[in-house]
C-alpha cells in the first residue's frame, strides 16, 4: 500500500487559518477529487468537522483521540496503525489533513501531492518544509490564476527519497564508484 499525503500550501508553507482553508481554487479541488476518489482517505477530527460530512466515493477514516467521537459514514479510529489497517485493502491511501496528521506521517509517507499556491498568506497552520534530502520531485504542472482560481498554483508530485544501503558484506564490482 502506498501512503500519500495530499495538501495545498502557500509559498510560506501556510495550509490554513482558524481551522479553514484560506483559498478556494477550483482547479485544486478538481485535482483533489480526481486523485482521491475511489481510495481511502485518512483525516483528523478537526478536518472532518471542517468538511462537515464524509467525502463521497471514498472510504472516510477519521483519526481521533476521543473514544466517544462518531461520524456518520466514516470509520473512526484512534491510532495511526488502526487507520492504516482499516485502509489496507486500498492500493493507495491519502492523508488529507490536518496539520497533526501531516506531521505524524511526514517521515512515513511514500508520496506527497502538493499544490503550491503562488502567494504568501497569513495563517496559523503550517506544513513542514519540503526537503530535497527527503523528497524527490517527480512532476510539476503550473496553472496561472484565472476567474476561477484567485492565485496561480503548481501541482507538484514528490516521492520519498529511499537511501541506498549496501550491506558491508556485499561485493561491489570495480566498475562502480562510490562517493
Amino acid at each position: 500500500m502506498i501512503v500519500s499525503m495530499i495538501v495545498a500550501a502557500a509559498e510560506n508553507n501556510v495550509i490554513g487559518r482558524d481551522n479553514r482553508m484560506i483559498w478556494h481554487l477550483s482547479g485544486d479541488m478538481k485535482h483533489f477529487k480526481t486523485l482521491t476518489t475511489g481510495h481511502a482517505v485518512i483525516m483528523g477530527r478537526k478536518t472532518y468537522e471542517s468538511l462537515g460530512k464524509p467525502l463521497p466515493e471514498r472510504k472516510n477514516i477519521v483519526l481521533t483521540k476521543n473514544p466517544d467521537f462518531t461520524a456518520k459514514g466514516c470509520t473512526c479510529v484512534h491510532t495511526l496503525e488502526e487507520a492504516l489497517k482499516t485502509a489496507n485493502k486500498d492500493n493507495e491511501v491519502f492523508i488529507i489533513g490536518g496539520s497533526t496528521l501531516y506531521k505524524e506521517f511526514w517521515n512515513k509517507a511514500d508520496k506527497l501531492y502538493l499544490t503550491r499556491i503562488h502567494a504568501n498568506v497569513e495563517g496559523d497552520v503550517f506544513l513542514p518544509p519540503v526537503s530535497a534530502e527527503d523528497w524527490k520531485e517527480e512532476e510539476r504542472i503550473f496553472h496561472p490564476s484565472d476567474d476561477k482560481n484567485e492565485y496561480g498554483y503548481s501541482f507538484i508530485t514528490y516521492i520519498r527519497n529511499k537511501s541506498l544501503i549496501i550491506p558491508s558484506e556485499t561485493k561491489i564490482p570495480s566498475c562502480v564508484k562510490l562517493k
